[in-house]
C-alpha cells in the first residue's frame, strides 16, 4: 500500500446511541477508545435502548470536562461524574453477550426517564472483561465494552465520498458513528486492512460492519428517512449484511491523535 493514509477524524460515543464527541486525540484500550460507549440506558426490563426504537437519542449531545459528563437535551442539561456508580449490579444482555453494569445515579436516571417518557436507568461498565464478544470471524474472544459488537469502527473518506456520488441528497460521516476516519484512497479499501500500526497502537481489522436502520436516522433531526440503507444495498450487500467501514481490536493500547499516520 504505497500511498500515505492518516487520520481525519476521532470519534467517541460515551453514551450508547447518544451523540458523539469529535476529539484530536483519544487513548485506545482494548475495550475502546477512553469514556467510549462505557455507558448506556436501559428498560424497566433491563433491555438497552437504542436509536434503533427510539430516533430521538441523538438529540442527546455528551460533553465531557472537568471529570464530569455534561448531556444537553433541547436546552436543558445535566451531568454526572465519570467516576460515580451505585453498587449493585446488574446483568444486561447485549446483543448474543451479558454485561455487568452499575446504575451511575438515581437522578440522572430519572432526568433521563423524564426527557424520553418513560422509565429508564442510565448503567455503565466497569471492569475490564464485564463483557466479552467472541468473534466467530477469528474464533478470539475479547473484552469489549457496550457497543454493538466491537470496540472501533474506521470509515475511510472515499467510502463515503462514493456513496454521496450516488445519493440526491449528500450525507456526513456522522450517519455511521465512526471512531476513527481516514484519508483513504479507494472506497471501502479498510475492508482489507490487516494489522493496522498508529504510532505506537496496534489496531487489528476483524471484518467489515453490517449496518442496520440507525445509519437511516438524520442525527440532527432525529427523522428517520430511506437513505443511505437503500442506496447502501444496491452496491454493498453481501450475504444479508449492508456493509460500510469495518469493525477493529486493540491489540497494543496509547494515544493515537489525528494526523496520525496508518502502517501496515
Amino acid at each position: 500500500m504505497n500511498n500515505i493514509l492518516f487520520i481525519s477524524e476521532i470519534y467517541i460515543y460515551p453514551i450508547k446511541s447518544l451523540g458523539g464527541i469529535s476529539c484530536q486525540s483519544a487513548r485506545a484500550e482494548e475495550m475502546g477508545f477512553e469514556n467510549d460507549r462505557r455507558w448506556m440506558l436501559i428498560d424497566e426490563n433491563n433491555q438497552f435502548i437504542s436509536q434503533r426504537e427510539h430516533p430521538i437519542l441523538s438529540q442527546f449531545q455528551p460533553q465531557i470536562s472537568d471529570g464530569k459528563i455534561e448531556i444537553t437535551y433541547q436546552g436543558k442539561k445535566h451531568a454526572f461524574f465519570i467516576s460515580e456508580s451505585i453498587n449493585n449490579p446488574i446483568l444486561v444482555p447485549v446483543w448474543d453477550d451479558q454485561s455487568e453494569v452499575f446504575e451511575v445515579n438515581k437522578t440522572i436516571s430519572d432526568w433521563f426517564s423524564e426527557c424520553l417518557g418513560f422509565t429508564c436507568k442510565l448503567v455503565k461498565i466497569i471492569e475490564t472483561g464485564d463483557r466479552k464478544h467472541k468473534s466467530k470471524a477469528l474464533n478470539v474472544t475479547f473484552n469489549v465494552s457496550l457497543a454493538d459488537g466491537y470496540p472501533y469502527l474506521l470509515v475511510g473518506s472515499e467510502s463515503l465520498d462514493q456513496l454521496n456520488e450516488k445519493l440526491a441528497k449528500k450525507i456526513t460521516v456522522a450517519r455511521f458513528r465512526p471512531n476513527i476516519v481516514i484519508n483513504s484512497t479507494l472506497a471501502h479499501e479498510e475492508d482489507h486492512f490487516g494489522i493496522i500500526k498508529i504510532g505506537d497502537v496496534t489496531f487489528q481489522n476483524v471484518k467489515p460492519c453490517g449496518r442496520c436502520i440507525m445509519v437511516n436516522n438524520d442525527p440532527l433531526k432525529s427523522i428517520v428517512l430511506k437513505e443511505p440503507l437503500k442506496t447502501l444495498s444496491k452496491y454493498r450487500k453481501v450475504d444479508n449484511s449492508v456493509l460500510f467501514g469495518t469493525n477493529l481490536v486493540c491489540l497494543e493500547k496509547g494515544i493515537v491523535s489525528v494526523g496520525d499516520v496508518l502502517s501496515f
